[in-house]
């Protein structure tokens, strides 16, 4: 087979080790040469964004905690303001999804750069995807502006991260890689970072929910989050992600549990359209069938199984299907309002997922 691809590796500075949030956010900081910054987190980890405050010391501009998930319209705007009240000339964001998504709204806005420290296996710090929730629908786009310029990795801020969280976390880092592995624009690395992240990141979740505690487990899945995390900044985004956009931002499902409940469904989906993609999803499982697999793997470990559990009402499929379909996006199979209902169905019912034929 004849290759033919394109790939831009993506300008953004890594560090990763155990204590990295304090030692060396400061040292990230002024390489950047960033004088004033403005630390944002969420109520959850206001604690954490308080010590690395402090470590920056009169670097700190000051600490908004206003992060929400999904980043409403509002929210994002009264950041912003914060921002250039404190006369900030960068931001740091100190959580999971919604606070370095709040951080990338402010990047997005005012061009300050953005420095990431996650708390979660999130992924959205290796991107530059951008998204906001206004009148009940979710906007994302791709901007260079909001990819952060450095991202401090630390495991130890993961200990803290609740077991189940942890695992709906941990699957949503998965569905990156899951997705890139189709995308329109995926390549030959990417593939081999997929495989690593979703291999990476299924071997530590376990390990993660006997041990909670365990520095190494958390490591790895932290590793398992950058990887991933990665495919997702490199590649297009299909049904999988429209999907669990239109399910938080028009129904308001919680981001992580939603990820976990539909990824099954997706890859069903769009594995007869996308063969090889579900091989390397079985292989680096070590299974035959790549969506039971994904599903045996979060529900085994406690997460939701249906859509049901997460408080979407039935009679919403049907809406929930038509926004997904009538959004313009790149897939490996047709996307149509019949067949977005039968992966909602299913996801709703918590049915095995099961490949249906082109």
């Amino acid at each position: 087979m004849t290759l033919n691809f394109s790939y831009e590796a993506l300008p953004t500075r890594v560090v990763f080790r155990p204590g990295a949030a304090v030692s060396a956010t400061p040292g990230e900081a002024e390489r950047l040469g960033l004088r004033r910054l403005l630390v944002i987190c969420g109520s959850r980890g206001a604690d954490t964004a308080r010590a690395v405050a402090a470590a920056l010391g009169p670097a700190c501009a000051g600490l908004h905690d206003g992060a929400r998930m999904h980043v409403p319209a509002e929210v994002a705007h009264r950041a912003v303001e914060v921002a250039h009240a404190a006369g900030a000339d960068g931001i740091v964001a100190v959580g999971g999804g919604s606070s370095i998504g709040l951080g990338k709204a402010i990047a997005l806005r005012t061009g300050l750069p953005l420095i990431a420290v996650p708390s979660t296996y999130s992924g959205s710090e290796m991107t530059p995807v951008w998204g906001l929730t206004e009148h009940g629908v979710k906007r994302t786009g791709r901007n260079p502006a909001v990819l952060p310029r450095s991202v401090v990795y630390d495991p130890g801020l993961t200990l803290s991260l609740p077991v189940p969280l942890s695992v709906t976390s941990g699957v949503n880092a998965l569905a990156h890689a899951v997705e890139a592995l189709y995308a329109p624009d995926t390549s030959p690395l990417i593939a081999l970072l997929a495989e690593e992240g979703v291999r990476a990141m299924a071997r530590a979740l376990p390990e993660v929910a006997a041990g909670p505690e365990s520095l190494e487990a958390r490591s790895r899945a932290l590793y398992g989050a950058w990887l991933c995390g990665s495919c997702l900044g490199a590649t297009t985004m299909g049904l999988h992600h429209k999907l669990c956009h239109v399910l938080g931002g028009t129904f308001g499902l919680p981001h992580a549990e939603t990820h976990t409940v539909v990824l099954p469904y997706a890859l069903a989906y769009n594995t007869p359209a996308a063969p090889q993609a579900a091989a390397t999803v079985a292989r680096a499982l070590d299974a035959d069938d790549a969506p039971r697999a994904l599903r045996d793997l979060a529900v085994g470990l406690g997460a939701p199984r249906s859509l049901a559990e997460l408080g979407l009402a039935e009679i919403d499929l049907p809406d929930a299907a038509e926004r997904t379909a009538g959004e313009s996006y790149a897939n490996p199979r047709k996307v149509t309002g019949g067949g977005v209902l039968a992966v909602l169905r299913a996801a709703y019912e918590g049915a095995e997922p099961a490949t249906a034929a082109l």
